[in-house]
């Protein structure tokens, strides 16, 4: 297993089930590490789900709860999967991690149905907090997880992901940005935009949820 905390895994990301479509009735997560949310996501919908999880260790436990989980790397094995049969493909912070997530976003839409969507959860890395360390303080420090986790490969602002979707064939049905549960200062900072006039909104979210369907 890599070394990644403890509870790196463990995550339930209950505040993306949200945008899971509630008709969607087959669910493919990339990513899935234990299981948890396409776990939720069957629990509440009913939908059959699939995973794929590079971890062998952390397949193994997600392949308990899900119809069927694939080891190994999305990009290569997404390839193993029906074309399409998913209504919803779930990228929950694994895009960042990629050298290349710009061709397996245009793989998975041959594996949608008509109507399905993809539903991503992205780091915004020009949240506040960030933006403040490189900008005033002059630091950009790796760590074991968060936006400037060690192990992401790819950054993205909210322009760059309206660009990118519409530049791989998809409409963005839905982008919104998610503020940090632990943002103390969150009122302030909603000011502050309001003052810029909104010039600035975007620093205020750590993540940004996508919906987006193939044009």
């Amino acid at each position: 297993m890599s070394s990644k905390p403890a509870n790196y895994y463990d995550g339930i990301r209950e505040d993306m089930l949200q945008y899971i479509p509630k008709d969607a009735s087959k669910v493919l997560e990339l990513g899935c590490a234990k299981g948890h949310f396409s776990e939720l996501i069957k629990n509440k919908i009913g939908a059959e789900c699939w995973g794929i999880e590079i971890q062998p260790e952390v397949a193994q436990v997600a392949a308990k709860k899900l119809d069927k989980v694939i080891t190994g790397e999305a990009s290569q094995c997404i390839r193993e999967v029906p074309d399409g049969y998913f209504d919803c493909i779930i990228c929950n912070d694994v895009l960042e991690h990629l050298a290349d997530p710009y061709t397996l976003l245009t793989e998975m839409k041959k594996k949608l149905t008509a109507g399905g969507v993809v539903v991503a959860s992205i780091p915004n890395v020009r949240y506040c907090y960030n933006l403040f360390n490189l900008v005033v303080r002059g630091n950009w420090d790796y760590k074991d997880e968060g936006i400037l986790d060690r192990t992401h490969l790819r950054f993205f602002t909210y322009n760059s992901l309206v660009k990118t979707f519409k530049r791989l064939g998809y409409e963005l049905v839905t982008i919104e940005g998610m503020e940090s549960e632990h943002n103390i200062k969150t009122k302030l900072l909603r000011v502050f935009t309001l003052l810029t006039f909104n010039v600035f909104d975007d620093i205020r979210y750590e993540h940004f949820a996508c919906v987006a369907k193939p044009s």
